[in-house]
Order: structure tokens, then sequence, then C-alpha cells
């Protein structure tokens, strides 16, 4: 991507002299043809097909979901998004039929069973998982033959890519990824407290497990119903997440490994035991998962009462009155958030998990050229430089979060574009699926009675058998395929 970023700046340039001789800098919107941005990324060696020279021009594919991302754009957004340059440059349609989320996979299968199978899939690696299970079962098809991740194109997305492999051969057309939980909070509770604050922590590469930590331990108090933590997502985002090291794994013979014996994970599990026997996370009586307004997002730290609310990105996101209710006022600078905070003992590098944006090739698809073709005119979208991203003009512009908010949106990009990291769990064989969720959700159940030695000797041997259960499958998918 460097070769890019040489153009983008010649862009960015052209941005800056614009504003000169003015006593404060105001942003330019460079609004530039299709034929322009095409250009800038022909001179980065990015191209798309001649529409005369692709036989998947003027051709249909057809989208089988239970959400429709593709059409759900106004006119004004809609030139921004790979499905115009799929419309305009190629004559190409996107016919959505809609699925119920829960039985999915049987309707896909049915319609697979009867000849009359769809295009393609939305793809995905946790609750929505798509792989490896149902590429082994025969529900997606290998995209290798439609796709070249070495290209100037792709190969951004080379690396996100590899979670999609099996048997040397990659499932998913992988157009983009976004990062999963930050770490929110309200800028005027930090203040009060006299905390340093963790944005300019992270500025100056010191936002670690241990200041995170001592926040938390100084801030609580259950007398006064303060808790420094709350929510659903602090305990997998602290383990799997913050550390960059993953409870089950991949080795270089696509077999599954267990990663229990990690000192990493032991560290970061620590970090979990110390904060709930400290009483720093937010419980009603026994249950670890009973959070503060039956688990509102953000609930408490408005009201100075929760200091940091681990979430998903999206769950900062909304109309203003709404977020700045529970969260703090948007418009005023109260709201803040930062990446996860990084071990202190590790490779000094900060880890976020990343969400794939992307398809599955459906089994028996009649159109694979049309899919790939439309993934090429997305992915094209993604990195165009003269098209300001659709997401952050929203966050801007409609939930009126501050530049400050937006640049830390940027550096989480970044972040997860130098160290793409994805969660493998989700699509498992059954029994390995129940002990892995067991044992993700024991780390806050347990809270302070469990170390990480007895959350291993309990799960250990169950891992490692249906981890050959697990490769025996795969296994025998290699053999048969």
């Amino acid at each position: 991507m460097k070769r890019i970023f040489a153009i983008i700046l010649a862009v960015l340039m052209i941005t800056a002299l614009v504003g000169c001789g003015s006593k404060k800098r105001q942003p330019i919107i460079l609004t530039l043809s299709t034929e322009d941005s095409e250009a800038i990324l022909k001179a980065a060696g990015i191209t798309l097909p001649d529409a005369s020279e692709t036989a998947a021009a003027n051709s249909t594919i057809t989208f089988f979901s239970w959400f429709d991302p593709i059409n759900n754009y106004s006119e004004a957004e809609v030139i921004n998004t790979g499905y115009w340059t799929f419309r305009e440059k190629y004559g190409g349609t996107v016919e959505y039929y809609e699925c119920s989320y829960d039985t999915r996979y049987d309707e896909l299968a049915n319609l697979i069973m009867a000849a009359t199978s769809p295009d393609f899939f939305p793809a995905g690696v946790s609750s929505e998982a798509t792989f490896p299970m149902y590429c082994v079962k025969g529900t997606f098809s290998p995209v290798d033959a439609y796709i070249d991740y070495t290209e100037p194109l792709w190969e951004e997305m080379a690396e996100p890519a590899q979670a999609f492999t099996l048997a040397d051969k990659c499932f998913a057309f992988i157009t983009d990824i976004t990062f999963r939980n930050i770490c929110p909070y309200n800028r005027r509770v930090v203040n009060e407290w006299g905390f340093d604050d963790p944005a300019q922590l992270y500025a100056n590469d010191e936002w670690t497990w241990d200041v995170f930590y001592d926040m938390c331990v100084e801030f609580s108090d259950p007398d006064s119903n303060r808790y420094a933590i709350d929510g659903y997502a602090y305990n997998g985002a602290l383990v799997q997440e913050a550390s960059g090291h993953k409870f089950v794994d991949k080795d270089e013979n696509g077999h599954y490994i267990s990663n229990l014996d990690d000192p990493v994970l032991e560290q970061a599990n620590q970090l979990i035991y110390d904060l709930v026997k400290n009483e720093c996370v937010y419980h009603e009586g026994s249950s670890y998962w009973a959070g503060r307004d039956n688990h509102t997002d953000g609930a408490g730290v408005k009201d100075g009462l929760c200091l940091f609310y681990i979430t998903y990105f999206t769950s900062i996101q909304g109309p203003v009155d709404e977020i700045s209710a529970v969260w703090g006022d948007v418009t005023a600078n109260e709201l803040m958030y930062v990446p996860l905070p990084r071990n202190p003992n590790g490779d000094g590098e900060y880890y976020l998990a990343s969400i794939p944006s992307g398809y599955m090739l459906v089994q028996g698809a009649k159109n694979p050229e049309g899919v790939a073709l439309f993934s090429a005119c997305e992915r094209f979208k993604i990195i165009d430089p003269t098209v300001e991203r659709i997401d952050r003009r929203q966050l801007q512009e409609k939930y009126l979060w501050t530049e400050e908010m937006l640049e830390m949106y940027d550096e989480c990009r970044r972040l997860i574009l130098k160290n793409s990291y994805m969660y493998l769990n989700g699509n498992f064989i059954d029994n390995l699926n129940t002990a892995y969720n067991h044992f993700r959700d024991d780390i806050a159940r347990g809270g302070a009675s469990t170390s990480w030695a007895q959350l291993k000797e309990s799960y250990a041997e169950n891992f490692e058998y249906y981890l050959e259960e697990q490769n025996a499958v795969i296994d025998d998918y290699i053999a048969n395929n």
C-alpha cells in the first residue's frame, strides 16, 4: 500500500494548499469524477477490468442474507459504494434474497440441494461464522480461481484473508476490516478524578494494562455503587484481543491448536482476576453477567459510576441525544475512546480484534465471476483516495463527532491494518464450540476464585480432545478434496 500513500499525499497537498491564506484551516472536500479516481489509482497500479473485457459485465448476482448492506444507502451516498461502480461501470445488478437469521443455514442448504443456489453470502468468523465448518460441509466454495490477493487492489487484505484459508484454499472475498472492541470513557469524569487522559496516555505510548488497572482500583468503591468496568465484552477484549493472542490458533499445516499454555494469555487473565478480586467489575450478587441497567451499553459512564465500558465500536455511534444521555455530551467533548490498553511486558504493540467485511461464494453459484467483479468494485471504492469514507462522514455530520474522535477512528483503523487479528471461534465442531464458549465465559464467571491454572486444569483435556476431532474433520476434507 506504500505506493498508494504517495498518491494520497498528492491529493492531500491539494487540499492543504486550497486552505492557505485563511486564519483557520477549513476542510476542503475534493469532488472528482469516476474517471479521475480511476486515473489516480491506476498510477498506483490499481485497476478494474475494462467493461468490454469481462464476461461478468451486464450480469446479475444474487445475495442471500438476513440484512442488506448493499442497497442500504441514500442516493447521495451510493456513488461512493462498490455497488454504484458495479451498476454504472459494468451494468451489473444485485438481487437481494432475505432470510431469517436463526434459520439462515438451513434455508441456504435447502436452496443448494434444490440446485437453486444464490451466488453469495456474508463472510464471518465469530457469531456469524461461516468458517471453517460450513466450508467443510460444502456450503461454500473456494474463491482462488476468481481473486489474486497479491494484486495491488487486494494485497492489503491478504493477511486478513488468511483467516479463511483451508487446505491452502481461500474461501472469502475480504473487501475490508473494521475494529471490534474499544475502551470508551467520559473525559469529564476522568478529569474530576485527576487521572491522566487515556487519549493522551495513548499518544505518549503509556496506555498499558498497569495504568488501566491502577485507575480501575482507585476509582472503584462498591459501597458507592462505583465500578470501573461493566459490560459483556471486557473479559474477552482484555484477554484475547488486547493481548494479541488467541485461545485457539492455526499452525502452518492448517490444524487448530490450543494456546492455553501461552504465558501472555495467563498474564492477561491475571489482569481480569485482579480486577474482579478488587471489586472493579460491576455485578449483582454472584452473577458477573448482571450488568447495570440490564446491560445498557455505557450505563453509569456519564454519571461517574462506571469508568471504562469496554464494548463494540458501534455502541458509541447513534443519534446525538441518545448517545449523550448515556455516555456524556458528545458536542461538549465529554465522550472519548481509546484502543484497548497494551501489555506492558509484551511486544510494544497495541492490538484490536478486527471484523471482516466480505463475502462467501455459495456452492453451486451461477455467477461466481459476477461476485468477484462486484467484490473488486467494493474494494476499489474502499481504497479510493478521492472518496471520503461513508462511515466516517456519517460520524462527523450525523453523529457530530469531534475531530479528535475522528482522528482516533483513523488511528484504530491503522492499528488493525498493521496488526490484523481475528477470532477463530464460532464455527467449530459442536463439542469444541461448547468447550470454547464455556472456557471464555468462565474467565468472567469464575472471577477472583478462578486462576488461569485452575481454568486450564478444568478445560485443557477437553480442548485437546475436541481439537483432535476438529483436525480429523479438516484432514478428511483435505484428503477428499
